[in-house]
C-alpha cells in the first residue's frame, strides 16, 4: 500500500482550504453588497464607476501596518548577506607580473581562492620552490574548445613562451570566491601572477593559497624585485576577516547579481558598464546600499530589499483606500508580507524589485485620482495625477516590464476620464470643457514629457563615462541603448532548466531555483523564486471572480483589479523569449488585492467572515514559516526537502 507522503498532503490540504475560501465566496457574498458600486447598482443606474470610494486611514490602523512592516523587515533582513568583502584591488596593466617570495616556511598548497573587481581577462599563475624553476597553473578539459569543461587542475612545468593564464576572471565570476584545487600540491617559496586583461581594465582583490585542510594559508612575503610599492598590493595575498570560510551566496554573487551589483559599482566608478539590456535607473538606486555600506553582499542587496519592505505601508494604505476595513487591509498586507516571490526577489540585487515598487506606486496615486468625484477642480485632481506619472516614469526607467502596466494604467485613466465627464454636475457643465482641456494637456506633461525626461536623465552615468553629456551626444546614446536593448531581448531564447511560461506561473508549475550546495552529506542549502501556494492558487480563483464581478455587478474595484492583473500577465504570452517565473512578480500584486476585494465582500455579507479570512491569511504566513529556510537560503537536512516539494517540478 502506497502511503500520501507530508508534501502530498500540505499541498491537497492547501488546494482542499482554498477550495473552500472561494466556495465560501460564492454561497454568501456573490449576490452581496458591494458598497457603493452595488449601491448605484440596485437603484437602477448600473453605471461602473469609481467615484466616491477612497476611505481614509484612521488611528486604529497604525498599529497593524507597523507591526506587520516591522515584523517583515526582520525576515527579510534576516542574513541577508555578509556585511564584509575586500573592498581594495590590485589592476593589472600592461602584463607587468606581481612576483612575490614567501619568508618563514614554505606554503604547502593544495590551491588557490581569489576574489575579483572589475574587469575581465585571465591570470597566468606561477610558483617556484627555489626562485629558478617556475611551474604554471594548467587545467585538464574534455575540450580544448570549451573552456567551462575543467575536469582538474595541476602545476606544470612552466613555459615562458607559451603562458597558460589558466585562471580565469569571466563575467559570471566577478566579486564572488571562486576555489580551485590542484591535483598535485606543492610547496611554494616563491608566486608570480601576470595579468591579461580583454578590456583595459583588471582587477583582483584577493588571492589566497589554500592549504592542506582548504582553508587560506596566511604567510609572510615581500616584493621580489622593485617594480612596484609594497603598498600596492598589500592586501591583495593578505588573509584577513574579509576571506570567508568557503564561497556561498551569502558572500558572493548568484544569479544575475553577476550583472546587476557589477553595473551598479560602474557606475560608482564612472566605468561604461557592461550590463545594458535594461534602462540604468534600477542600478542607480541599487548603488545607494554600495555607498552606505560598501561593495559588500548585504550593500548590493540593501536598496532592493528595502524597497520590499517598504512595498507594504504603501500597499497598507492602498487596501485601506479602496475597501475602508482594517481587516481587509491587514490580511491583504500580510499576504503580500509572506509571499515568497515578495521575499525572494527583493533580497537579491537585481532590478525587479523596483519596477514592482513603482508599479505600485503608480496605481495606487491613480485611485486616488480616479475617485475623485465628477466636477472636482482640475486643482484637487492635479497632485494625484503627477504622482501617478512620477512613478511611472521612475518605474519605465528602471526596467521596461513596468511599461506593461502603463497599458493598465491608460485603460484606468481614460475610464475615469469618461466617468467624470459623463456625471459631471448640471449646475457646472460650463466648467467641464476647460476641465477637459487643463485636465488632458497636465496629463501629457505628466504621462509623457515627465517620464521622457526621467528616462533619459537616467542615461547620465552612460553620457559621463563615454565623456560627451551634451544633449546631442545623450540623446544618441539613449537611442542607440534602446535598439541594442531590443535586439537583445529578441534573442534571449537560448534553453535554460528552469525556464518557465505564463502558465505555469499562474500556478506556481516552475519555480526559478536561484542557488543549491549539496556539498555537505546529509544536508542541503537552495532556495528559488516562485509564489506561496495560497497567493498563487486562491488569488488566481479571485481574479477570476473579479472578472466576474466586473461585468456581472458592475463593479470599479473588481475593474481595477483585473485590468491591472491582465497588463502585466497578457504581454508575456505574445514574448517568445526564454522568460522565467519571476516575471509573474507584478501580477502578484494584483492577486492581493483581488483577494482583498474578496475578504472585502465577505465582510460585508457574512457575519462568520472571520474564519474564511483570518484561515486563508493564518495559512499563507504558516507557509511562510515552512518554506522560509528554502527562500533565504538556509542549510537544512535533506529530510526536511519532501515537506517542501509538493510537485515534481519544484526544485527542492
Amino acid at each position: 500500500m502506497q502511503y500520501i507522503t507530508p508534501s502530498i498532503l500540505f499541498a491537497l490540504v492547501t488546494l482542499f482550504c482554498v477550495g473552500l475560501f472561494l466556495l465560501r465566496y460564492v454561497r454568501t457574498a456573490w449576490n452581496g453588497p458591494l458598497g457603493a458600486d452595488w449601491v448605484r447598482g440596485r437603484t437602477g443606474s448600473g453605471r461602473l464607476t469609481f467615484a466616491g470610494t477612497c476611505h481614509p486611514m484612521e488611528k486604529q490602523d497604525r498599529l497593524p501596518v507597523l507591526l506587520i512592516t516591522l515584523v517583515y523587515a526582520a525576515t527579510a533582513f534576516f542574513l541577508l548577506g555578509d556585511t564584509t568583502a575586500p573592498q581594495s584591488v590590485y589592476e593589472f596593466a600592461g602584463g607587468e607580473p606581481v612576483t612575490i617570495a614567501v619568508y618563514g616556511d614554505a606554503v604547502y598548497t593544495t590551491g588557490i581562492r581569489y576574489y575579483s573587481g572589475l574587469g575581465t581577462g585571465a591570470y597566468n599563475v606561477e610558483i617556484s620552490a627555489d626562485g629558478e624553476n617556475w611551474l604554471t597553473l594548467w587545467q585538464r578539459k574534455n575540450d580544448p574548445e570549451d573552456t567551462e569543461k575543467v575536469t582538474g587542475w595541476y602545476w606544470a612545468q612552466a613555459e615562458d613562451y607559451d603562458p597558460s593564464y589558466a585562471l580565469t576572471q569571466k563575467y559570471n565570476q566577478l566579486y564572488k570566491w571562486i576555489d580551485i584545487t590542484v591535483e598535485n600540491p606543492q610547496n611554494v617559496r616563491f608566486l608570480r601572477i601576470t595579468g591579461k586583461a580583454e578590456k583595459p581594465n583588471l582587477q583582483l582583490s584577493k588571492f589566497c593559497l589554500l592549504g592542506q585542510d582548504g582553508r587560506p594559508v596566511p604567510f609572510h612575503w615581500a616584493l621580489a624585485d622593485g617594480s612596484k610599492a609594497a603598498s600596492e598590493v598589500r592586501d591583495l595575498f593578505s588573509v584577513d576577516a574579509t576571506v570567508p570560510a568557503k564561497s556561498t551566496w551569502y558572500n558572493s554573487t548568484y544569479f544575475d547579481e553577476i550583472y546587476h551589483a557589477r553595473t551598479a559599482q560602474e557606475h560608482i566608478q564612472g566605468v561604461y558598464p557592461y550590463e545594458v539590456t535594461h534602462p540604468p535607473l534600477g542600478k542607480l538606486i541599487l548603488g545607494i546600499g554600495i555607498r552606505l555600506f560598501g561593495m559588500t553582499p548585504f550593500g548590493w542587496r540593501f536598496m532592493g530589499t528595502l524597497f520590499g519592505v517598504g512595498m507594504l505601508p504603501i500597499l497598507y494604505v492602498f487596501l485601506k483606500n479602496l475597501f475602508g476595513k482594517t481587516p481587509t487591509a491587514a490580511c491583504g498586507t500580510i499576504l503580500f508580507a509572506v509571499d515568497f516571490m515578495h521575499l525572494t526577489q527583493t533580497r537579491i540585487a537585481t532590478i525587479d524589485t523596483y519596477g514592482v515598487f513603482f508599479i505600485l506606486c503608480m496605481y495606487f496615486f491613480l485611485y486616488r485620482y480616479l475617485t475623485l468625484p465628477a466636477g472636482t477642480s482640475f486643482r484637487q485632481g492635479a497632485l494625484p495625477l503627477f504622482l501617478s506619472g512620477l512613478m511611472w516614469g521612475l518605474g519605465a526607467a528602471s526596467k521596461w516590464t513596468v511599461i506593461y502596466a502603463a497599458v493598465g494604467l491608460a485603460v484606468l485613466y481614460f475610464m475615469g476620464f469618461y466617468q467624470k465627464l459623463r456625471d459631471w454636475p448640471e449646475e457646472q457643465r460650463g466648467e467641464r470643457a476647460v476641465w477637459c482641456v487643463k485636465t488632458l494637456a497636465f496629463s501629457v506633461l505628466c504621462f509623457v514629457v515627465i517620464p521622457l525626461c526621467i528616462y533619459c536623465a537616467a542615461y547620465l552615468p552612460y553620457a559621463m563615462a563615454k565623456g560627451d553629456t551634451s544633449l546631442k551626444g545623450l540623446l544618441s546614446t539613449v537611442w542607440e541603448n534602446q535598439k541594442y536593448m531590443l535586439h537583445y531581448h529578441e534573442g534571449v531564447n537560448q534553453s535554460h532548466p528552469y525556464s518557465s511560461r505564463w502558465y505555469q506561473w499562474i500556478v506556481d508549475g516552475r519555480p526559478i531555483l536561484y542557488y543549491m550546495d549539496n556539498t555537505v552529506p546529509g544536508f542541503t542549502t537552495r532556495f528559488a523564486a516562485f509564489s506561496n501556494p495560497v497567493v498563487c492558487w486562491a488569488g488566481l480563483g479571485a481574479v477570476i471572480l473579479c472578472a466576474v464581478q466586473a461585468f456581472r455587478r458592475r463593479s470599479a474595484k473588481a475593474a481595477f483589479v483585473v485590468v491591472g492583473y491582465l497588463s502585466q500577465l497578457v504581454p508575456w504570452m505574445f514574448i517568445g523569449r526564454t522568460t522565467f517565473e519571476y516575471h509573474y512578480f507584478p501580477s502578484i500584486l494584483f492577486l492581493i488585492l483581488a483577494l482583498s476585494f474578496l475578504f472585502s465582500g465577505l465582510m460585508e455579507a457574512d457575519e462568520g467572515w472571520r474564519r474564511p479570512v483570518y484561515g486563508l491569511t493564518c495559512l499563507s504566513a504558516g507557509l511562510y514559516a515552512l518554506f522560509y529556510p528554502v527562500l533565504i537560503g538556509l542549510t537544512i537536512p535533506t529530510w526536511y526537502e519532501p515537506l517542501v516539494k509538493w510537485i515534481e517540478s519544484w526544485p527542492f
